[in-house]
């Protein structure tokens, strides 16, 4: 769709594709197969070209809806690369086809169902293992160590997500030590950084430091070390350190700006800018500093959502809303409060370990404010059925 509507675009407007690469500005030959429809656009590509073709959000939400389409992966595909894989060698072109499908399903984290979303992860994995089994060079093993890291990756977290806390430990430790073998330190980084988020989910603020300064020793030179300063502000915040939240974000920032923006935003294991303001959404909360959590909390809202109302980064969103909602109640607003707490519940995909944490926050609040309210006491009841 999206390249259908850039291709439609250029020609009302008069453009060429060299005009249109000069001024993204963007290599000619990538544009050339975003045009053909042979390569997604990053979200910054995509919102470019639908700023200089004055397309009002046109090719923005054709560029989501590919998005979307893409991850509507149906079982008999699935088989069918499989198949496509194990009827050729471990050759370069079967260790891109299975790169390129180890990050599409990365990149399907945020709104795929987690349990079937695991599930495909885990039939990745067991592939994985099976070509590791085959003969295979020194590169291509470490290619395969590389992939099997990932997918163990986003299988720990989906199964955070879903309350599996077991399981998704000894996954941890298991990509973790892929990391290792594969001498690839940007997993291992990765892997330190879950275990930050679950000591962040469970209270455990001083752990969430000590797992970020190990993180941030082995990931420098990956963009990794910026989301660990995100969960490092997120646990001072916790702590009631507010000079160190202002510190490290402050920190984190200025790291942010020497990386490149991410070929796939959408990727879990990637952060820009987008990402990074709703890490500081929380700390600035944590913080007291309303004014900037406020202003963060709406640029999460207005990135995760589609100029015609797609919610593409949901969990995000649903954070924002709490902590709109936590800032509201600070006020006194409590029908603002719960006006954006009552959004938070309808959503289908959810980190209920992350949701609670910050829904338990702002029970506290209302608790405190508003404590014989009958709205305080139905956000109780739905809190409780939401942690089960």
């Amino acid at each position: 769709m999206f390249a259908e509507t850039l291709r439609r675009l250029l020609l009302e407007r008069g453009w060429s594709q060299n005009q249109l690469a000069d001024a993204i500005p963007c290599n000619k030959g990538h544009l050339s197969k975003l045009i053909n429809g042979r390569q997604k656009p990053s979200e910054r590509v995509a919102q470019r070209c639908d700023e200089l073709l004055n397309a009002r959000g046109d090719l923005i939400g054709a560029a989501h809806l590919d998005v979307a389409a893409a991850r509507d992966l149906r079982p008999n595909e699935t088989v069918e690369l499989l198949e496509r894989i194990r009827a050729t060698d471990t050759s370069n072109t079967t260790i891109e086809a299975l790169r390129s499908t180890v990050e599409d399903l990365c990149c399907q984290y945020a709104t795929t169902d987690p349990t079937q979303l695991r599930a495909e992860g885990h039939r990745w994995l067991r592939e994985v293992a099976r070509l590791m089994r085959q003969p295979v060079g020194l590169q291509a093993h470490r290619e395969l160590l590389v992939n099997a890291g990932w997918l163990a990756l986003l299988i720990g977290c989906l199964e955070y997500d879903l309350g599996m806390r077991a399981s998704a430990e000894a996954t941890r430790i298991m990509a973790s030590n892929l990391g290792v073998e594969a001498g690839a330190p940007e997993i291992h980084g990765w892997a330190l950084e879950m275990k930050a988020w679950i000591a962040l989910t469970q209270g455990r603020y001083p752990d969430v430091l000590n797992a970020v300064a190990e993180g941030r020793h082995l990931a420098a030179g990956h963009n990794v070390a910026v989301q660990l300063i995100g969960q490092e502000a997120k646990a001072l915040g916790r702590l009631g350190d507010v000079q160190g939240v202002r510190r490290a974000l402050d920190e984190g920032a200025v790291i942010l700006e020497r990386f490149e923006a991410p070929s796939r935003s959408d990727n879990h294991f990637a952060i820009d800018l987008p990402k990074w303001q709703f890490y500081a959404m929380d700390a600035y909360s944590q913080a007291q500093d309303y004014d900037l959590a406020t202003q963060y909390a709406g640029e999460v809202i207005k990135f995760g959502t589609t100029p015609n109302g797609i919610e593409i980064s949901p969990m995000r969103n649903q954070e924002a809303r709490l902590v709109l909602a936590i800032t509201a109640a600070r006020k006194g607003e409590l029908d603002q409060a719960i006006e954006q707490a009552d959004q938070v519940f309808n959503s289908e995909r959810k980190s209920l370990p992350s949701l609670l944490m910050v829904a338990g926050e702002l029970s506290g609040e209302l608790q405190q404010r508003f404590p014989e309210e009958n709205a305080t006491k139905d956000f109780q009841e739905r809190l409780r059925a939401l942690a089960g």
